[in-house]
């Protein structure tokens, strides 16, 4: 199995204007690698680069599964994680906005509103 690219400047400019969007400031993010399950009937791990940020509380993961394939998370504790309910993006831009409106949508219904 081939090796998956690295996050390229053009989906790194995507991911920033994207969190400068919904929080109306710059917000660091960290770059990493995970070891993910592509295939639900493999027990094979493939490595994969991961995109990762931390605000109020929440951490955020991108992984970036394949060429133009994304997942997203969120999580506030290692046993509270979630996801948008789809299970891979071919368009990170969809995956970014999805991921971060799930968790306003979350948040709020925590908040009570």
């Amino acid at each position: 199995m081939s090796q998956i690219a690295d996050f390229t400047e053009s989906e790194m400019w995507i991911i920033h204007t994207t969190l400068a969007e919904r929080y109306n400031e710059a917000v660091e993010t960290q770059l990493a690698d995970s070891e993910l399950r592509l295939n639900p009937y493999s027990s094979e791990l493939t490595p994969c680069p991961v995109a990762y940020w931390e605000k109020g509380g929440c951490h955020f993961v991108v992984f970036k599964t394949g060429d133009q394939s994304y997942r997203g998370q969120f999580y506030y504790r290692v046993h509270q994680m979630f996801g948008t309910g789809i299970e891979e993006y071919d368009d990170l831009s969809e995956c970014m906005v999805t991921l971060l409106q799930v968790q306003a949508d979350h948040a709020a219904r925590l908040a009570g509103h």
